[in-house]
């Protein structure tokens, strides 16, 4: 069993729901970054995504657009940051999925890629570009290394196509709550009970809601619809706001524990026995 699967696992005996941050890799710099995600764990975050910059993101909004550009400025590539990863393993067990787009796996090389993600100590990936009829160029390498290879739902997506993506998903299913780029809509909770009532239907996998949670109480709103919560333009934007000043870690810290509290208050015993 991986560390997605165990902390679950867990969440679920212990009637909890996940909180899924985002954060871009290389905003302000990788060295914060190293710092952020423990300081996120003890907030705590359960799983934490982990944005590769890259020049064209296409389903990110403004907030996250803006991050990758910084971090691309500052250096950040995909190859320091699977060795900041693997640094952070000497004191993390947090559950790492990479968040990203293709073409900077393509350009690392599939195969090499594969290795060393799992080796540095990644647990999943999120491709966002990457449909099923062409992932295989991908999970050839990353399934037999023990990558999860996370998926994403659209309200869009039809039931027939749901389930073909769903038939090969690994790790947890990300439902996008709104249609649109990152940060820039907020969920339904109606619809959103809804997709993810269908969802729980077509998969055993646990669903998360990201896409427009961004305050305690939209979290608190939508966490008790699904499996988890995923923030993430939030989250960047104060990271861009605070930059490198002193007070970028307590504040992202804070920043989570409210979110944290939020979804403990909203699901006070669920799932418990």
């Amino acid at each position: 069993m991986g560390r997605i699967e165990e902390r679950f696992t867990a969440l679920k005996k212990e009637g909890r729901k996940a909180f899924v941050a985002y954060l871009t890799a290389g905003d302000p710099d990788l060295e914060a970054t190293e710092k952020l995600i423990p300081a996120l764990e003890a907030a705590g975050v359960d799983i934490v995504e982990i944005g590769v910059p890259f020049s064209d993101p296409t389903a990110d909004g403004p907030v996250i657009q803006a991050a990758s550009q910084r971090a691309l400025k500052r250096g950040a590539t995909l190859e320091k940051i699977l060795a900041m990863i693997s640094e952070l393993r000497r004191t993390s067990g947090i559950p790492i999925v990479l968040f990203g787009y293709y073409n900077p796996i393509l350009s690392y090389g599939p195969e090499r890629f594969a290795a060393d993600a799992a080796a540095s100590g990644v647990d999943g990936i999120l491709v966002v570009d990457l449909p099923p009829e062409e992932a295989d160029e991908l999970r050839r390498f990353t399934d037999p290394a023990g990558l999860a290879f996370i998926t994403l739902i659209a309200p869009t997506t039809d039931p027939k196509r749901a389930r073909k993506i769903l038939r090969r998903a690994t790790g947890f299913v990300y439902y996008i709550s709104v249609t649109g780029v990152t940060g820039t809509a907020v969920p339904r909770p109606d619809d959103v009970r809804r997709d993810v009532k269908r969802l729980k239907e077509m998969t055993a996998l646990p669903v998360v809601v990201g896409f427009g949670i961004s305050t305690p109480a939209q979290a608190a709103t939508i966490a008790p619809l699904a499996d988890g919560v995923v923030v993430g333009s939030a989250l960047v934007r104060l990271i861009g706001d605070k930059g490198g000043s002193g007070d970028l870690i307590p504040a992202a810290a804070s920043f989570a524990a409210e979110i944290r509290q939020a979804i403990d208050d909203a699901c006070p015993g669920l799932g418990k026995k």
